[in-house]
């Protein structure tokens, strides 16, 4: 699974691990990301996102057809 939120685009970042002896290595900041399953009444049909559980709680503020409606404008396949 991809580390890439949908709806905000959300990815990875990176940086370093530094240790007690302040040796630096490399390491990843993945998003907390969640697949998620919406119906969506206006076209009849399920659609399954790739989410971060921030965009997770905008869905649940904003609604779903707005939310499909930002991830198409950001040029997302839904």
């Amino acid at each position: 699974m991809s580390a890439h939120c949908q709806l905000t685009g959300a990815q990875p970042g990176f940086g370093n691990n530094i240790s007690h002896s302040h040796r630096r290595t490399s390491r990843r900041f993945d998003p907390n990301i969640q697949r998620k399953r919406y119906w969506l009444p206006n076209e009849g049909r399920y659609v399954r996102l790739t989410l971060s559980a921030r965009a997770i709680k905008t869905i649940d503020a904003i609604g779903i057809e707005a939310a499909v409606a930002r991830v198409r404008a950001r040029g997302g396949k839904v």
